[in-house]
């Protein structure tokens, strides 16, 4: 390979590398404009749908109130579970009702129910659940 063949394969040198550059800067461009505007084809989206008027029984502070009662009832029975759990591995037996783990010192009180619910004691399975009255 003579100094003839240079030029025809100069692509690969130092000018190849600075088109190989410019290349991958033009797509680059190119891929940022389509992901920023699109090809410039905008659609006719309608506005967001205006939030429904909050309500004492729903919307964003009835949920939220719903929430809050769905979480105390969901830690009142994990915390009374995890006592059975605590009952059975010391006593080796579930207890008879949930008022042994009080008088057995496993509990200070039984929590409340939350209002118009009840718990449910399952004394075969070891488990306590929330009901309605």
């Amino acid at each position: 390979m003579g100094a003839g063949t240079k030029g025809a394969f100069d692509f690969l040198g130092v000018g190849g590398y600075c088109l190989g550059m410019k290349i991958l800067q033009a797509l680059t461009l190119a891929a940022a404009t389509l992901l920023a505007g699109g090809c410039g084809k905008h659609q006719n989206t309608p506005p967001p749908a205006a939030p429904a008027p909050a309500s004492t029984h729903g919307g964003y502070f009835g949920n939220l109130a719903n929430g809050q009662q769905q979480a105390v009832k969901t830690i009142d029975v994990t915390s009374l579970n995890e006592n059975i759990q605590l009952f059975n591995v010391q006593e080796g037996r579930f207890p008879k009702d949930l008022d042994e783990l009080v008088t057995k010192h496993y509990l200070g009180a039984l929590p409340n129910a939350p209002a118009g619910m009840k718990l449910v004691y399952n004394a075969t399975e070891g488990k306590v659940s929330v009901a309605p009255q």
